[in-house]
């Protein structure tokens, strides 16, 4: 019987808690393919307009174990910076994941800067083992934040 499993995480930043929270999640798939080209080839909306129940998808290159993933928004508070969302496709799913849901907050912190807290929750395949791959998790929403952190940085009237 697979079990469930989680990993959280907590990011500093100096930029603002709603922008950090639009720029980093409500807006990633727009800068994603700009901000990290490396990684996110292209992203696309497959379904909503951004509430609750939207999918996007986000087509990775060869830097990247799978080609794809589709996420479905669970819930969003924008005024509190809070979503939850579940990897629907690809990632994973199917092949070493049966589930896996991010909850994610930016919250307020000292100095005008913010905090985000992301909660994974995921369920592995039977027989599946985790090796490395919470630590590459972790690097890749860091650097998912960062990235839309030096852009903030660099362009102050992004997003405000």
């Amino acid at each position: 019987m697979a079990s469930a499993n989680s990993w959280s995480l907590e990011i500093a930043s100096p930029v603002a808690a709603p922008r950090l929270f639009r720029a980093a999640v409500m807006d990633w798939h727009t800068l994603a393919p700009k901000l990290t080209s490396h990684v996110v080839a292209s992203a696309h909306p497959v379904e909503g307009e951004g509430g609750v129940g939207s999918v996007r998808q986000f087509n990775f290159t060869s830097v990247m174990p799978f080609g794809f993933m589709k996420e479905k928004l669970e819930f969003l508070d924008v005024d509190k910076c809070e979503c939850k969302s579940t990897l629907i496709e690809g990632g994973g799913i199917g092949v070493a994941i049966e589930t896996a849901t991010s909850h994610t907050k930016v919250e307020p912190a000292a100095g005008g800067g913010s905090v985000v807290k992301v909660d994974s929750t995921y369920k592995l395949l039977p027989g599946v083992e985790v090796k490395d791959e919470i630590g590459k998790a972790k690097e890749s929403v860091t650097a998912i934040f960062k990235a839309a952190e030096a852009f903030l940085v660099a362009n102050p009237d992004a997003y405000n």
